[in-house]
């Protein structure tokens, strides 16, 4: 344990109060903590409004991070943010439930500690966008000990969003990209290191799909609901295992995207007639992956694979493909969406390939 007059230690402290006066609270918590024999605040973020993750009926939250230096230990600023919650009339009841006041050790130094009653960094902040806010506030390039990647990083992956673990949703992953963009690859080489299933499109399966590509564009709705089948039926959540990890190689959104650009407007009218009340009836993605490369390294991938049909695959669709898929993540919001540039990660290196398998470990709830 570290002793009391060793070298200072930064550490983030998470505040968070959604009973009586909120505002009020955070700041006697925070001069309390700056009163703290070896403590000195440095710094608070602003304040902000959240929604609260727990049981509904709940009040909203106001939460706001703190720097502190400090020369205790992990566990002994652990020990003292419980006495300064306890003084405040924190009471301990229900997991998620309103509280008057929460504190929180988010991080110290660059350390890792798992004791029975801490574990740091704290378990769910990189899902937590009112934390890591407040953290980019302070400091963006702040590092996470476990996941390796910045805060910055880690906001960006939420979209503006909060989530939490949930052990009882299926632990789908879905990687996604434009065709030619390496998510089978990728797909097939994550499941066997995370020895999970994987589930695959069924292209080879489609008896339209070449058709469709040759230029029969009669048979676009064919090929379209033959796809939108495979995918109901695959992504069924009663098909599909509970407690463990299932990767895709696509996400169901994207349905509408090549619907779009292969149907004319009879055919999407009455495609969207179908799609629309089935949509819901498939398990949602608890992460997104999201590939990005450029249209001309797609298309080298695609000659290189040598599908037939996949040669007549001219740049014009792959460039409104990628317009349209970067328009989805931009604007979805239902998870955490990591993206992946492929001048950067390399699915050949296997130790790109196990950091991404170790980082997607975080994100579920097995």
């Amino acid at each position: 344990m570290r002793e009391m007059g060793t070298e200072p230690t930064t550490a983030y402290i998470g505040l968070g109060s959604n009973l009586g006066e909120r505002e009020n609270m955070l700041k006697t918590a925070l001069k309390m903590l700056g009163e703290t024999d070896g403590v000195r605040l440095a710094r608070v973020s602003k304040i902000i409004e959240s929604a609260p993750l727990g049981p509904a009926g709940q009040d909203s939250y106001l939460n706001a991070v703190a720097e502190v230096v400090t020369t205790k230990s992990g566990a002994e600023l652990h020990k003292r943010l419980h006495s300064v919650e306890t003084s405040l009339g924190r009471v301990r009841q229900e997991n998620w439930g309103p509280r008057v006041i929460d504190l929180d050790l988010l991080l110290f130094g660059d350390e890792v500690i798992e004791m029975p009653h801490l574990r740091v960094p704290h378990a769910q902040m990189h899902l937590r966008s009112f934390v890591l806010r407040g953290l980019c506030e302070l400091n963006s390039g702040l590092v996470h000990p476990l996941l390796k990647v910045t805060v910055g990083e880690l906001a960006a992956r939420l979209g503006g969003g909060d989530f939490m673990l949930n052990p009882e949703a299926v632990q789908l992953v879905s990687i996604s990209g434009v065709i030619g963009v390496g998510k089978t690859t990728l797909t097939k080489k994550l499941s066997a290191l995370l020895g999970c299933r994987r589930v695959l499109e069924a292209y080879d399966e489609n008896p339209f799909l070449a058709d469709v590509y040759g230029g029969r564009d009669e048979l676009a709705l064919d090929s379209q609901l033959f796809f939108l089948a495979s995918r109901l039926e695959q992504l069924s959540p009663e098909k599909l295992p509970r407690g463990e990890a299932v990767l895709a190689d696509y996400i169901f959104d994207k349905e509408l995207i090549y619907a779009g650009c292969l149907l004319n407007p009879q055919q999407l009218a009455l495609y969207k007639k179908l799609y629309e009340p089935l949509k819901d009836g498939v398990a949602g993605p608890v992460l997104v992956i999201y590939l990005q490369d450029s249209v001309a390294n797609c298309r080298g991938r695609i000659r290189s694979r040598n599908r037939a049909y996949e040669q007549r695959i001219e740049g014009d669709f792959l460039e409104r493909l990628v317009e349209d898929y970067d328009r989805l993540f931009e604007s979805r919001g239902q998870c955490p969406v990591m993206r992946l540039s492929m001048s950067e990660f390399d699915c050949t290196r296997d130790a790109d390939v196990q950091d991404l398998a170790e980082q997607i470990r975080y994100y579920l709830a097995v």
